[in-house]
């Protein structure tokens, strides 16, 4: 059954409205407890090395000039190198977390950082180091741990204001290891900043960035006002995805969790705390500690996101991000068949994960909530599915395409989901939104061949929700449990309704109607 009722519905809604007919999917809520001030910032251009104010020292310069200029700008640059140098030489102790040496924060080492998200982020990431996160801890977490690999230094504020950081040495005491995962001091550092870091000091570690393909790359960072947050683990420009940004994205309560790709989906960003896509600020060592660069002075700093103009010619803000990074605009057809193949590839991902998950779970060795649940399960995996199908529908139905040669299309691909069991893609298409994204499941519940047992659970997942709701809010929150409990209700009706045109059997009284 899909039951949520550990934690509440509201919050944050990951999925596109459509999802919220039938059943509540896992929703995430990452600010922290405890209130602190942001910092002001100032500054709106960047810092320029070298600039022109230089050239007027050789105005048709003879030979000579040529020669003395030359050694002039050798003697600056030497200078000026020297000096970043040793203003950025630290004395590093062998009791802090790891030493980064002379490295620093470049340009370069930014791209070099987003390959190594595009090619070892996952899903199963985090399960596979066993470190429970939420929503908030993807993007700190990510960064953490790819500094530690390159020995490049890393930092964050803790919620009472405190900025820690690689140099940090409360746990000098215990062990480290070549490898980031058995160093038990790295480890034993990242999970205290995870507990002390929320979205509400994401915009102290963090800086908007500009709106184009070279800021735009895996690792940068998005974060809804003391909300949500993610990192962008892909950027597909060839039309295939919903959206050019792919994230990745976490849900609350912290827990060990497969994580979800998502098509990138925010509301538009706030600037009194710069929310919106950013990237994290580099760390430098000056006058005998480290401290932030400012904020204007890092390459990829703009407040464009923030302008009214950025958004006057679109939608919102989320088409206004797509046309910056992918402007390209798809014939519907050639569109549709981009989308359709790119959701044949995750389907056909997702077949794995439902034959392991079968094995590993029968007689309840997989119980909701637990680890191995969160391994074998596919909830955020089948969301992902009903937001492409939905997006085909849209592809089909707003362009007018042929719908005959489409069916005919879809019904020639075959979905092997066990061996000697096939469906096609059209089955799938017709069906999305009855996938069960439980493990202890038969093999064809799992791919909607058993709808009405699919729809029965999640009348029962619905009935569950409102006896939580009416437990927990009704004497401190009536408003909201009134609010709460509609909800429920209107899945309710939607289901029923859609019980009756599937021609299930009676429909069993639930608890509610038996007393």
């Amino acid at each position: 059954m899909l039951t949520f009722s550990s934690i509440p519905p509201h919050r944050c809604l990951p999925y596109p409205p459509m999802v919220y007919r039938y059943f509540n999917p896992p929703f995430c809520n990452c600010q922290g407890k405890k209130m602190i001030s942001l910092r002001q910032r100032s500054g709106q251009g960047r810092v320029k090395v070298l600039s022109s104010t230089l050239s007027p020292l050789v105005d048709k310069p003879s030979p000579i000039f040529l020669i003395l200029g030359m050694r002039f700008l050798i003697t600056v640059f030497v200078l000026f190198f020297s000096t970043l140098s040793f203003a950025g030489t630290a004395q590093e102790s062998p009791l802090q977390i790891w030493k980064v040496g002379d490295r620093r924060w470049t340009v370069e080492e930014e791209f070099r950082f987003g390959k190594w998200v595009e090619k070892n982020i996952t899903e199963d990431f985090f399960i596979r180091y066993k470190l429970p996160v939420d929503c908030a801890d993807v993007p700190y977490a990510v960064r953490w741990i790819y500094a530690r690999i390159a020995h490049l230094p890393a930092a964050a504020t803790t919620k009472d204001g405190q900025l820690m950081g690689h140099w940090s040495a409360e746990w000098r005491k215990l062990p480290t290891d070549p490898e980031w995962y058995r160093d038990r001091r790295f480890r034993a550092a990242l999970l205290h900043m995870l507990s002390e870091t929320t979205t509400r000091t994401l915009p102290l570690d963090t800086y908007p960035v500009r709106i184009d393909p070279d800021s735009l790359i895996p690792g940068t960072v998005f974060f809804i006002t003391e909300s949500h947050s993610g990192v962008i683990g892909r950027v597909v420009l060839d039309g295939s995805t919903v959206h050019p940004l792919q994230t990745w994205e976490a849900t609350s309560p912290v827990h060990l969790q497969r994580m979800s790709l998502r098509d990138f989906l925010t509301t538009r960003p706030e600037s009194t705390i710069y929310s919106g896509l950013v990237k994290f600020r580099w760390p430098l060592f000056e006058n005998g500690h480290w401290k932030y660069l400012p904020v204007a002075d890092h390459p990829f700093y703009s407040l464009e996101q923030y302008s009214s103009s950025f958004t006057e010619v679109y939608a919102d803000f989320v088409e206004a991000v797509a046309k910056r990074i992918d402007p390209t605009d798809y014939h519907p057809w050639d569109k549709m068949q981009k989308v359709l193949k790119h959701t044949v590839q995750y389907i056909r991902e997702r077949i794995p994960i439902v034959l392991e998950g079968y094995q590993r779970c029968q007689k309840g060795k997989c119980p909701e909530g637990s680890d191995l649940w969160e391994v074998h399960s596919t909830p955020n995996r089948d969301g992902r599915i009903i937001l492409l199908m939905d997006h085909l529908h849209h592809l089909i139905e707003l362009n007018h395409l042929d719908q005959g040669a489409i069916k005919e299309m879809m019904e020639g691909i075959s979905i092997r989901i066990q061996p000697g069991e096939s469906v096609t893609f059209y089955h799938l298409y017709q069906n999305y939104l009855w996938l069960s994204p439980h493990p202890e499941d038969s093999i064809e519940a799992r791919w909607g061949l058993k709808k009405c047992d699919i729809i029965l659970s999640r009348l029962r997942s619905a009935e569950n929700s409102m006896n939580f709701i009416e437990r927990t809010y009704r004497k401190t929150d009536p408003k909201y449990a009134d609010f709460s409990i509609q909800q429920q209700k209107e899945i309710t009706r939607r289901l029923i309704d859609e019980w009756a045109k599937s021609e299930c059997k009676i429909l069993p009284l639930l608890p509610s109607e038996k007393k």
